[in-house]
C-alpha cells in the first residue's frame, strides 16, 4: 500500500516534501490514485466541464480548428491534451472540429496519459471519431512540428510544495509521522527554503509570520517544455482550471473522494490530490520563457462569448425533451457561483499568431 511504502520513506530519510508525497500517492504505479481507476463522472469523485455538457468540448474544438487556419492550414498538425480524462472532451473537440475542412486530415491526436485505466476508456471514447490517435506518457515524447495543447484540470493535479513564514524566514512544509498517531501522517516545519525563495511570488515574500504559500515548480516546468516545443514551429497552448487571478497566500491543498473533500493526508491514494493554480506566477512563468501570453479569462465569460448559447439554442431545437437539461449545463459552467468565475482560461503562445479566439489583447 502507498501509505506504507511514505511511512518507510519518512523513517528511512526524514520528512518528505508535499510534492513528493503526492507524486507518490497519484502516480504510483501500481497503487497510484490516477494509475488505477477511472475517477471521473458523476458517480465517481469528480466531474468535469466536459462530462457536464458537449458544449464545452465543440466550442474547444472550433478554437483548435481557428488556431489551425491560423497558422495557415498546416498539412500535419499534432493535437494534443495532457490529462485527456475519459476522452470525452478530445471527442466532442473533434466532432465539432470536423466542419472544418482539412483539420481532421492534418490532425493527429496525442493522449499524454500515465493511467493504464483512462488509457482504456479513452481508446474506447474515442474510436468512433476514426482520428489518428496515440498515446505517450510526457510531452517531451511527441515528435516536433506544429502542435495545439488542450489541457483541462490538469495544472491542478501537478505536484505543489508549500511554504511557511516563521520568524521572518521561509521554510518547507513538510509531511512527517505523528508521534501521537501510531503511522499517521501530520504536517511539519522544514528546513529554511534558502535559494528556492526565489519560486514564491514576488508580492508575497515579505508576508508576516505564519503565512503559507504554495510553490507549483511543475508549472515552469510544463511553460519551459511549451517554450522549447514552440521555438522553431508554431504553437498553442490552452489551460482550463481553477484558482485565483493573482497569486494568493493560502493553503490549498484538497483532497476529493466520491465528490466530498477528505483530510489530504488521510489513505494517500484513495483520493484526488489538488490544488489551486497560481494563473499569476503561471502568465509571468511564460513571459519570462518568451512566450505570448493571454488570461486568465473567467469560464464563464469566454464561454459565452464564444457563442455557448447559440449552441445550446441549436440543441434544444434539436432535442426538445432536453431542454430544461441543456439549461442547467449553462447554468453550471458559466454561473459565478459554480464553475463560471473560479474556473479560468489562459493561453501560451509561440510568437506571431494571432489573438486567440476570445482573449482580450495584452
Amino acid at each position: 500500500m502507498i501509505a506504507d511504502t511514505l511511512r518507510d520513506r519518512i523513517r528511512s530519510g526524514g520528512p518528505l516534501s508535499i510534492a513528493a508525497f503526492m507524486t507518490e500517492a497519484l502516480f504510483d504505479p501500481r497503487h497510484g490514485f490516477y494509475a488505477t481507476k477511472d475517477p471521473i463522472g458523476a458517480g465517481a469523485d469528480f466531474i468535469t466541464a466536459p462530462e457536464i455538457s458537449q458544449m464545452f468540448g465543440e466550442l474547444l474544438g472550433l478554437v483548435a480548428a481557428q488556431t489551425w487556419l491560423d497558422m495557415g492550414r498546416p498539412d500535419t498538425l499534432k493535437l494534443i491534451e495532457m490529462g485527456p480524462g475519459r476522452g470525452t472532451m478530445m471527442a466532442d473537440a473533434l466532432r465539432a472540429a470536423r466542419t472544418v475542412p482539412g483539420f481532421l486530415d492534418a490532425a493527429e491526436v496525442v493522449l499524454i496519459e500515465a493511467s493504464a485505466a483512462l488509457k482504456a476508456v479513452q481508446a474506447q471514447t474515442l474510436g468512433p471519431s476514426g482520428a489518428q490517435i496515440r498515446w505517450v506518457d510526457r510531452l517531451e515524447a511527441v515528435a516536433p512540428g506544429p502542435s495545439i495543447v488542450l489541457g483541462n484540470e490538469f495544472l491542478d493535479c501537478l505536484p505543489v510544495r508549500q511554504a511557511l513564514r516563521h520568524e521572518g524566514v521561509w521554510h518547507e512544509r513538510l509531511v512527517g509521522l505523528n508521534p501521537d498517531d501510531d503511522g499517521g501522517f501530520v504536517f511539519v516545519l522544514g528546513p529554511p527554503l534558502g535559494e528556492d525563495e526565489a519560486l514564491i511570488p514576488p508580492r508575497l515574500r515579505e508576508a508576516e509570520d505564519g503565512a503559507l504559500v504554495e510553490l507549483r515548480p511543475g508549472d515552469r516546468q510544463v511553460v519551459d517544455l511549451l517554450a522549447a516545443r514552440f521555438s522553431d514551429q508554431p504553437g498553442r497552448a490552452l489551460f482550463i482550471d481553477y484558482g485565483p487571478a493573482q497569486s494568493e497566500i493560502g493553503d490549498t491543498l484538497q483532497a476529493i473522494r466520491a465528490h466530498k473533500k477528505q483530510p489530504p493526508l488521510e489513505a494517500p491514494g484513495t483520493a484526488d490530490l489538488t490544488a489551486r493554480v497560481d494563473f499569476e506566477s503561471l502568465l509571468l512563468a511564460g513571459r519570462d520563457a518568451g512566450l505570448t501570453v493571454y488570461g486568465p479569462e473567467c469560464q464563464g465569460g469566454w464561454l459565452l462569448g464564444l457563442g455557448l448559447e447559440a449552441r445550446a439554442a441549436a440543441l434544444s431545437q434539436s432535442r426538445p425533451g432536453k431542454r430544461a437539461e441543456i439549461a442547467r449545463q449553462i447554468w453550471r459552467l458559466t454561473d459565478d457561483e459554480q464553475m463560471g468565475e473560479l474556473f479560468k482560461l489562459v493561453c501560451l503562445d509561440s510568437a506571431d499568431l494571432p489573438l486567440p479566439p476570445g482573449f482580450s489583447a495584452g
